[in-house]
């Protein structure tokens, strides 16, 4: 017996169907039961994940990259870093770097 291209796909498509509601169920069923045992032990954010902290308190440390190149003409600074300003740009650029 051979089975059509366009009825295997009907098949795939009924099969990935199936396994999108079998997750679903699955996920409903795992959440409920963590909701359970959060509400029976009284469980925090951090007990359940430890070494994580609130998104209110996260911050990220920014650094700062020293100036690499200085316009001597308007004193203005480059890092060397991303796009070169205009007064830079094209040119050589010994004669600007800082020392």
């Amino acid at each position: 017996m051979t089975v059509s291209y366009k009825e295997l796909l009907a098949q795939r498509e009924a099969l990935e169907q199936a396994i999108s509601q079998a997750r679903q169920n699955e996920i409903s069923t795992a959440v409920a039961k963590v909701r359970e045992l959060v509400a029976e032990f009284g469980l925090t954010a951090q007990d359940v994940f430890p070494g994580r902290s609130p998104k209110s308190v996260t911050t990220k440390a920014v650094s700062k990259v020293a100036a690499k190149y200085r316009d001597p003409a308007t004193g203005q600074t480059w890092t060397g870093r991303g796009k070169a300003p205009k007064w830079i740009d094209g040119k050589e650029r010994s004669p600007f770097v800082i020392a």
